[in-house]
């Protein structure tokens, strides 16, 4: 469940909309396509993985997430292993998502107010995702403004942050077997997800 509400996309439009009509706009596009597409879904998740990647991704940075999540490990990793991980974790995070996704089609969210000053240029996105029995699920978007483009670098969901929940397990398999048996690790769950 966290993944799916990790994953909520976002999607530029032109111009700058505000964090908030960025993320509702695009919520709003991805369950569309998981309509539209529910036949070539079912027929093949690689099509599902596609919608992911064309829609979330963009509006996410991984590399940022990646360097919190790694925490002191990311400055002792080399560049072609920082390169590596940040692909894995990103289909990582794919994989999952979309393994849960189809299971919250018809989710219903409420967007809460933006408390933030008009230029500000970090910004916590509040939704809540109602649940039939039980407890709205509590969802932040923890988003920075790059250029003119908002990107996401952690999700808190019911106040747990998904960076530091990775980076706590990713850290003790670092400790343990080192940075490349991670990468391993991580392309291995990935190929058993179906690539």
């Amino acid at each position: 469940m966290p993944a799916v509400c990790a994953l909520l996309p976002l999607l530029a439009f032109a111009g700058n909309p505000s964090p908030v009509d960025l993320v509702r706009d695009t919520t709003s596009r991805m369950l569309t396509a998981l309509n539209e597409e529910k036949t070539a879904i079912d027929r093949d998740q690689g099509r599902l993985y596609a919608l992911i990647s064309e829609i979330v991704l963009p509006h996410f940075d991984f590399r940022r997430m990646g360097m919190w999540v790694l925490g002191p490990y990311w400055r002792s990793a080399t560049p072609e292993q920082r390169d590596r991980f940040v692909g894995e974790f990103q289909q990582l995070m794919v994989r999952t998502y979309g393994h849960t996704l189809t299971d919250y089609r018809d989710m219903k969210i409420s967007y809460l107010p933006l408390l933030a000053a008009p230029d500000a240029r970090q910004v916590n996105v509040r939704c809540e995702i109602e649940q039939a029995g039980g407890n709205p699920i509590q969802l932040v978007y923890a988003m920075y403004l790059t250029g003119d483009v908002w990107k996401v670098y952690d999700v808190l969901v019911d106040g747990v942050s998904l960076v530091t929940n990775y980076r706590s397990s990713f850290a003790a398999s670092i400790r343990e077997k080192g940075m490349d048996s991670l990468i391993r690790q991580l392309s291995e769950r990935n190929g058993a997800s179906g690539r």
